[in-house]
């Protein structure tokens, strides 16, 4: 059955009163959920798991459009511990220049290490 006929058959008919209309909007509502809030939440979650795995040599593309190879990375240090947080100072490398952005400012990553297991 498809979304617009089951929204047909919860639609408010005059003898129902209020609680067809409740129906119809928790039913747009959970077809909302399921198709658009859900599937962003898990990709903004694989998002940050990739930032917070991120190590020396990763090749990143931060915000901004800059493009460059991780040197060093300063995590913040919560309890005499080593945290991995968003706000965490990240150089990159690009051609000549270093630069240092937070962790959460970069796009995407493009692992190295990974790509090249033997170099």
């Amino acid at each position: 059955m498809t979304v617009i006929a089951t929204l047909l058959l919860l639609a408010p008919s005059p003898g129902n009163g209020p609680i067809g209309s409740i129906v119809m909007f928790a039913g747009i509502f959970a077809i909302f959920y399921l198709v658009m809030i859900r599937p962003q939440a898990a990709q903004r979650k694989k998002q940050e798991e990739k930032l917070r795995n991120l190590k020396k040599g990763d090749e990143v593309v931060t915000a901004g459009g800059l493009v460059g190879e991780i040197i060093h990375i300063k995590e913040s240090i919560k309890d005499g511990q080593p945290v991995r947080a968003m706000d965490d100072r990240i150089t990159i490398k690009s051609g000549e220049s270093r630069v240092v952005v937070e962790r959460g400012r970069i796009a995407s990553v493009n692992s190295k290490t990974a790509e090249n297991p033997a170099a």
